[in-house]
């Protein structure tokens, strides 16, 4: 029987649920010293002095460093992310002449024991002469305000799809509105931190602990900033407490710590606080939309424009070409004969922004799916007969949309259709109906969003090897680096499938540069498309190996060989009487090793699907929202475990949900967060985790061995516009239009008191 398609248990979790995980923050070497950074507290200034003689007095203190202390290093400027931008926005390792967000690197403080860090980064005196900030991402993109005077634009990148603006002169029916895609604190459970040992500096290797998302893009970072050779930096990432897309690559403040383990020479570690990961982590989102569509009064939407202002913060980072993904999806899964699209990513004095579960394709769902809802309340129509009217129909080989994008397989309306079923959909509207006639305060609102999106969209391989053991064990190395994905379980399924090796005895290992020769990151939900089909190739290539050596064993012909997986055992065709199993073939691999490896490719992403539908109920007296229900059903291709993918999709889910009701972070008119802590930014707790009905249905792409396609963001990207337009649903009957995210109790009671009831 196939273990492929089952629910097994997540093989990661007994460690991580007993204590015995791996964390940086668990590391204690010999001499560790602890990094404590000193953040500037306003957005906008010119540093015009640093006073440190206080804090290199203070107890503990091994040594305060600025700028200048770093130049013998290299780190002076960071690497451009990207050579497109504005070269006028350069950013340093520590501020140097000026500050450009709260929360930025100014000095660091290397302290004998962390309780002695914080008391003597206060003792250090920076003098600020404070700028002008810019805050507001639109007043930016006018240029109201320069966050570099020295580059005379806020602009950093700007975009549109090729051809025409879309035409709007045939259509009977046109709306267009403001969206706001608010910006969001990633906060995963475990924050930045970073351990490093260069103790014996230039000369000698570094030996660096990171939490992140990939080990050797670390590791090539590392290499880069000092001038090494790649050899000469080993990065060590074991397990990770969540990222969300965040953790890719390495920030400054890690960066730094092997010259400060050089300048003390010790060890030296840096984990941040709860308050300087909600300022310091990138942020996600921040895209204010203006959506504009048309189309006929049956229902044929004709048009659709998207134009974005995307707030990059204050240096630009990953975050400023996320509207590249934004407009790669622009109609979402709707066959719309002319859009077109354009974004100015703009600096301001804020947080920067970095990709964060979905990047870009959360962006793009939310302006089209409300947009559809837009048009078919402007249409009077029900929103589920607008989508119908314009779904492509079910295809099982590429298409192409209208601005390029090959989607690979896709049946939308059959999504849609599944999950109306299983909510119940004519019932539901009858319900809202009784409700409003009765004048209840309890109104119900139905929502929906179908979706599409890309992933494994850099394509490309990952390195995948498994071994044979003298035990007769299985070790499988890849390069991909799991930070909640349950890879260990997911790649000790595929080669348990492929040898009949039981899956205790197979052992997977990841997030060491020395011990695996390459591996990229682990993002875009890429993983088991590209690394898991590395892993099978590996795995199948053994068997081969073991059946040429069987082959040998029992003086057979290679042809005649075959490997009986249920047993777990090589015997000739026909004659199982005589076989060798792993164990029996393991006998010498010392000497003669059996090992495979694979780098599987693949050529093209692939395209996930969905529909959501969620009901809310909202209390039309105060405001607030609660989800009664959400149907999902997520079409990732084939399933290889469901249990997995229910907890991504779960996850997925409630982030979705919380960014819809009640996530964003602030800031106030001069550039000072107003949501740096969890009393003041309302994070999803497990109490308001909303229950969900999950509906199975895959349609295999063809793109890859496994037929398989990523699930890491599906349910985020779909879950925030069904929720969003249900609580607009709710108050439709009251002339409300729409309610930009998230839709707290205070905007959605204003909006109440904004019409007539």
């Amino acid at each position: 029987m196939s273990i492929l398609g089952t629910r097994v248990l997540r093989r990661e979790d007994p460690d991580l649920l007993t204590g015995s995980g791996s964390y940086v923050d668990n590391l204690q070497p010999e001499g560790l010293a602890h990094v404590t950074y000193v953040t500037s507290p306003v957005a906008h200034a010119r540093v015009t002095g640093l006073d440190l003689a206080d804090a290199r007095g203070a107890p503990g203190v091994l040594g305060v460093y600025v700028a200048a202390d770093l130049e013998t290093f290299g780190l002076e400027w960071q690497p451009a992310p990207n050579p497109a931008f504005n070269k006028e926005m350069r950013r340093p390792y520590l501020a140097r002449d000026e500050v450009r967000y709260v929360g930025e690197p100014v000095a660091a403080v290397v302290t004998e024991h962390p309780y002695q860090g914080p008391d003597a980064a206060d003792l250090v005196v920076v003098d600020y002469e404070p700028l002008p900030p810019v805050v507001d991402p639109e007043a930016a993109a006018r240029d109201d305000g320069l966050a570099y005077p020295e580059a005379g634009t806020n602009l950093v990148l700007a975009l549109r799809t090729k051809g025409e603006p879309a035409d709007f002169g045939d259509c009977d029916v046109v709306v267009s509105s403001r969206l706001v895609n608010q910006r969001v604190a990633p906060a995963p459970i475990e924050g930045r931190t970073a351990l490093a040992n260069w103790s014996d500096g230039p000369g000698s290797r570094i030996v660096q602990w990171a939490s992140c998302q990939g080990a050797h893009p670390v590791r090539d970072a590392l290499a880069r900033a000092y001038g090494l050779e790649q050899d000469e930096v080993r990065v060590i990432s074991r397990d990770v407490g969540g990222s969300f897309g965040t953790k890719m690559g390495s920030y400054a403040e890690e960066v730094m710590l092997p010259a400060l383990s050089a300048l003390v020479g010790r060890p030296v570690r840096w984990t941040e606080t709860r308050s300087a990961n909600m300022v310091g982590l990138g942020h996600g989102r921040a895209q204010t939309q203006t959506v504009t569509i048309g189309g006929t009064r049956q229902g044929d939407v004709l048009a659709y424009r998207l134009d974005v202002i995307q707030d990059a913060g204050a240096y630009p980072a990953v975050g400023a070409v996320l509207p590249a993904m934004t407009s790669t999806m622009l109609t979402g899964v709707y066959d719309i004969p002319r859009a077109s699209f354009t974004s100015r990513s703009v600096a301001t004095n804020t947080t920067p922004v970095v990709s964060y579960r979905g990047a870009g394709r959360p962006e793009a769902t939310a302006a089209i799916e409300r947009a559809i809802d837009l048009f078919a309340a402007e249409a009077g129509l029900d929103p589920a007969v607008v989508r119908r009217r314009n779904f492509y129909g079910r295809f099982d080989e590429p298409i192409k949309t209208i601005v390029g994008t090959p989607y690979d397989s896709g049946d939308y309306a059959a999504a849609l259709e599944l999950a109306l079923h299983e909510a119940g959909y004519a019932e539901l509207r009858d319900l809202q109906q009784r409700r409003r006639q009765e004048r209840d305060h309890l109104a119900i609102g139905i929502g929906m969003a179908v979706y599409v999106e890309i992933t494994a969209y850099g394509g490309g391989g990952e390195y995948g090897s498994v071994d044979l053991r003298p035990d007769g064990t299985l070790y499988v190395r890849t390069g991909s680096s799991p930070f909640g994905q349950g890879h260990h379980t997911s790649w000790a399924m595929l080669v348990s499938e492929r040898t009949g090796v039981p899956l205790e005895r197979i052992e997977v290992f990841h997030g060491d540069t020395d011990l695996v020769p390459q591996g990229g990151s682990t993002g875009g939900s890429r993983s088991l498309q590209i690394a898991g089909a590395s892993v099978n190739d590996a795995a199948l290539r053994l068997v081969e190996q073991a059946r040429r050596r069987a082959a040998n064993v029992l003086e057979a012909s290679f042809d005649d060989v075959v490997l009986d997986a249920a047993a777990g055992r090589f015997h000739v065709a026909g004659v199982p009487t005589r076989a060798l199993s792993w164990e029996d073939l393991a006998e010498g691999v010392q000497d003669n090793p059996l090992a495979a490896l694979s780098e599987f490719s693949a050529a093209q992403p692939t395209f996930p699907f969905g529909a959501h539908v969620c009901v809310v109920e909202v209390d039309l007296d105060t405001g607030k929202t609660k989800i009664l229900r959400h149907v999902a059903v997520d079409d990732a291709g084939v399933i290889l475990n469901p249990m997995l993918v229910e907890g991504q999709v779960h996850g997925g889910l409630a982030q979705g949900a919380a960014q819809a009701l009640q996530e964003e972070f602030r800031y106030d008119e001069d550039g000072n967060p107003l949501t740096a802590n969890f009393i003041d930014y309302y994070v999803l707790s497990a109490a308001d985790v909303p229950s969900f009905e999950r509906v199975p249905m895959e349609t295999p792409t063809p793109i890859n061995p496994l037929g398989a396609k990523g699930i890491g963001e599906s349910g985020t990207i779909g879950a925030t516009p069904a929720v969003q337009n249900a609580v607009i649903d709710a108050l439709a009957h009251l002339g409300v239009r729409h309610v930009d995210m998230p839709c707290t109790p205070e905007r959605v009671w204003a909006a109440v008191q904004g019409v007539a009831r």
